[in-house]
């Protein structure tokens, strides 16, 4: 398989790490300051990334141009705007719909990638993007305890849209990155997925970071008492987060999205087999679909 594939799947049974890291995180901080501990407890880890990249390079390190710091501005902001999204889900009546409509992420990287950024995608590649993306949204339908009824008919609510602009905002982040990337124009994917890595995660703990310190500063010993847990969700959050930036610079986002859906059969798999609780019909059904969609993506699709 290519390694844009490996790189995928160890992003994702990264996330499934990070995400379990944080929910332990949220019984003692808010979902803000969990947050921002992914961005100042991983940026060591993305920086130690960006030297080991680095280290046996004979030429100059790529400029660092004003395209490149829009590009990772972008992406910075859009990845927040998605979680700020993702996060008032939870206090609408709806939100399990919501939530299951944030799920089309990879379908709208897709969609806006090829109409907006030009990265064309084959007959097989969009196949393989529905199914997967109609496995997860069955996943999350079952886990949320939602009919398939339910989220028709609640398809032009308040929660229903704004999921859909949760999973626009993260699709743009993306589509940003990789084109923070690429703009550096040099031939080592490992160099400019590791500089736009670092530079992104930068500008994201400064704007939370001040954010936190202006609103709950108040969390901050909080954050100090665990930092155990804290540097648990920085390291598998930069390790996440390297494997979707250097995928994403060598293969299209849409790709590398649709192949790191494989996260939630890695997180029916952790609450299987850790806590123990029955996978349900509909999930099962999903998880076919899912990989299903991968096994599509990776021998049909160019």
């Amino acid at each position: 398989m290519a390694l844009w594939v490996w790189l995928s799947i160890m992003a994702a049974a990264a996330q499934t790490a990070r995400t379990a890291g944080q929910k332990h995180l949220s019984g003692s901080m808010s979902s803000w300051s969990a947050t921002w501990v992914r961005f100042v407890f991983g940026l060591p880890f993305v920086i130690g990334y960006l030297l080991v990249a680095t280290s046996g390079r004979a030429d100059a390190l790529p400029v660092l141009h004003p395209t490149f710091f829009m590009w990772c501005v972008g992406t910075a902001a859009a990845q927040i705007i998605a979680t700020v999204l993702l996060v008032h889900l939870f206090s609408l009546r709806n939100f399990a719909v919501g939530t299951s409509y944030a799920r089309t992420e990879a379908f709208l990287t897709a969609l806006v990638g090829a109409s907006l950024f030009g990265e064309a995608i084959d007959a097989a590649g969009w196949i393989a993007i529905v199914i997967s993306v109609v496995g997860v949204v069955l996943i999350s339908l079952a886990k949320q305890g939602v009919s398939g009824m339910a989220l028709i008919r609640s398809g032009l609510n308040k929660a229903a849209g704004i999921g859909v602009l949760s999973g626009l905002f993260f699709a743009l982040a993306s589509l940003f990155l990789r084109r923070a990337s690429l703009s550096l124009g040099d031939p080592d994917f490992l160099t400019t997925a590791s500089m736009t890595l670092v530079t992104v995660v930068s500008i994201q703990t400064v704007l939370l970071g001040g954010y936190i310190l202006a609103t709950r500063a108040k969390e901050l010993p909080a954050i100090g008492r665990a930092w155990k847990a804290c540097l648990f969700v920085g390291l598998t959050s930069a390790i996440g987060s390297g494997g979707w930036f250097t995928a994403m610079t060598i293969e299209r986002a849409a790709y590398v999205k649709a192949m790191g859906q494989i996260e939630f059969v890695f997180a029916i798999a952790v609450s299987t087999l850790i806590f123990r609780e029955r996978s349900t019909a509909r999930e099962l059904i999903g998880m076919s679909l899912v990989a299903a969609g991968i096994i599509v993506l990776l021998l049909y699709a160019r």
